[in-house]
């Protein structure tokens, strides 16, 4: 079974250099632009780790990984 990782960053630039090589290294991606989309993410489907960028507008990432 491939991890699942949620890669969750308010750059996209940034988000898509992450999937590319964690893609590359065999895993399957899911992404998210905001600290809303995560939790939306996360609930919907099975994420096995979550790469978290801290300093995002809407929710930050502290409060992402306290919910």
């Amino acid at each position: 079974m491939v991890p699942r990782i949620l890669v969750v960053d308010d750059e996209p630039n940034i988000r898509e250099v992450i999937c590319f090589a964690l893609e590359r290294a065999g895993m399957a991606t899911a992404t998210a632009g905001t600290g809303t989309q995560a939790m939306a993410t996360f609930r919907a489907g099975k994420i096995d780790l979550i790469i978290l960028d801290i300093g995002m507008p809407d929710m930050d990432g502290l409060d992402v990984c306290r919910q």
